[in-house]
């Protein structure tokens, strides 16, 4: 019996839609307090503490107005936890793996050689389909943002573009490999979620995937033309301090493509993101051991470096997968670019994480969400308005939870029961889900996805979200389909 049948077999009564507002009202009130008072700092803490204060409220409701049993809201809240603890991991190790390639110079080299190939022309829209190539062929958009995105990132800077046009081009990539990659797991918990058969959910995605990617190529494409040019000079300037910092060379190369082999076998996500960061520390220790030197000794200037002892070597390492490794090249901009804070920048995600999922888990075990889920289906009449509520719940699911994979689950487990009931097949439900829940994720600033892209990137996710058009087509893409009724299938009755 999971959360929500536990839920449901021992509450008396469902608060109503309007009392299930009212957390919600807390909490969007306090942020707005809160990021009054600390602008983009709020996600330092504040955002937390207004998470915290929402689920008191919810709490407070449930225990005393509906008589709700603590023991239940805490089960609740421990599944959710339990549902993230492996995502928490992985958060780590991609902030060890944003040090370690890093400072191995293994991100500077891949900017090194994108500047000599990837022209400004068309620089967007060869952004947005590398990183769908790329999530495609791993089943991750984190992955793909903290390795290759990365990268572009930095290309982008040196060809003149606005950090959150090529951010919005790197997520969006990323997100179109993550919502139809086999591999993925957000791919696999929807398909599994609804009762669809895994490459029946693919291919039905399709319908409404291609079209939203076609548009977002087209505006990307429009705006790197448009971009006004950037003399090769500015360019050669970037790569030539790079390469002054790290020694660039091809064989840099060789742990994203072991990393690659790895996804390829099928290797669990932990093991490979804990490969490719050690991976990257051999080679640190191979080709940067100046910068190794000056990450273990950030108070001396590069110019003091006597050469890497034993003791040196081991600090550094650490540092690097867990602290900051800020490297002076001279340039302002590729410091800011090349500064990273290993697993220790990840806390902060981390507390925005449990905090939500806190937050998510009272609100199933009191009900609410399923109140609010219950008021929209009672207006799901056809097809339209059905993908409507599920697209609409898969948003607020991420806007309340603060997590993409209890979102998919909630959704699904919410409406399958209605699809079946109003005579819809569940890949239906499935791609309404994928199309909601798991791309508008890095959409929500206090959400995982969100918070986290932000943090890698280095670009705040309110900055980047106009620019991510495949994230914010998608969910429209999936109503506007289900109007039109292109493919919408019924179930076959069984005599």
């Amino acid at each position: 019996m999971d959360t929500n049948e536990r839920v449901q077999s021992t509450m008396r009564r469902l608060p109503s839609w309007q009392v299930s507002l009212v957390p919600f009202g807390v909490l969007t009130l306090s942020l707005v307090v809160v990021i009054k008072i600390f602008g983009a700092d709020a996600l330092l803490g504040g955002s937390q503490v207004c998470l915290l204060l929402a689920t008191a409220v919810t709490a407070a409701i449930s225990m005393f107005v509906y008589k709700a049993s603590w023991n239940r809201l805490e089960t609740c809240i421990l599944d959710n936890i339990r549902a993230v603890g492996s995502a928490i991991l992985i958060l780590f190790l991609i902030g060890a793996i944003a040090g370690t390639w890093m400072v191995s110079g293994i991100v500077p080299a891949l900017i090194c050689y994108g500047l000599k190939i990837i022209y400004p022309a068309v620089f967007l829209a060869a952004a947005c389909v590398i990183c769908a190539l790329v999530s495609v062929m791993t089943g991750s958009s984190w992955t793909t943002i903290a390795t290759i995105g990365v990268a572009l990132i930095g290309i982008g800077i040196a060809q003149g573009f606005d950090p959150g046009w090529t951010a919005g081009a790197i997520v969006s990539g990323a997100y179109f490999g993550d919502k139809i990659s086999p591999l993925s797991d957000t791919t696999v918990l929807a398909s599994s979620a609804s009762g669809t058969p895994l490459f029946t959910h693919i291919r039905y995605m399709m319908i409404t995937t291609v079209p939203s990617l076609a548009v977002t190529l087209v505006v990307f494409l429009a705006a790197s033309l448009m971009h006004p040019p950037v003399e090769a000079s500015q360019a050669d300037e970037f790569a030539g301090a790079l390469e002054a910092a790290f020694h660039v060379t091809p064989w840099l190369l060789a742990v994203p493509v072991l990393t690659g082999v790895l996804i390829v076998k099928k290797v669990p996500a932990i093991l490979t993101l804990f490969c490719a960061a050690v991976m990257a520390a051999v080679f640190a220790l191979l080709f940067q051991p100046q910068a190794v030197w000056a990450v273990a000794h950030p108070d001396l200037p590069a110019s003091a470096y006597p050469g890497l002892s034993f003791w040196d070597a081991c600090k550094g390492v650490a540092v690097t997968f867990y602290g900051s490794t800020a490297i002076q090249t001279g340039n302002a901009a590729i410091d800011s670019l090349i500064a990273t804070r290993g697993m220790t920048g990840m806390l902060n995600t981390v507390f925005l994480i449990i905090c939500s999922v806190t937050f998510g888990g009272v609100l199933a075990g009191s009900g609410m969400l399923r109140s609010l889920t219950e008021l929209f289906a009672r207006l799901a009449h056809r097809a339209v308005t059905l993908v409507g509520a599920t697209v609409g719940t898969g948003v607020m699911c991420n806007v309340v939870t603060g997590d993409q994979y209890i979102s998919i689950l909630l959704t699904s487990s919410l409406y399958k029961k209605l699809y079946e009931r109003k005579g819809y097949e569940n890949r239906l439900l499935s791609r309404a889900v994928e199309d909601s829940a798991t791309v508008t994720s890095v959409l929500i600033p206090w959400n995982s996805c969100g918070m986290t892209q932000a943090t890698v990137l280095k670009v705040p996710t309110l900055e980047y979200l106009p620019y991510c058009f495949f994230n914010i087509l998608s969910p429209f893409m999936s109503v506007l389909i289900a109007a039109i009724g292109y493919k919408i299938f019924r179930r076959k009755t069984e005599e």
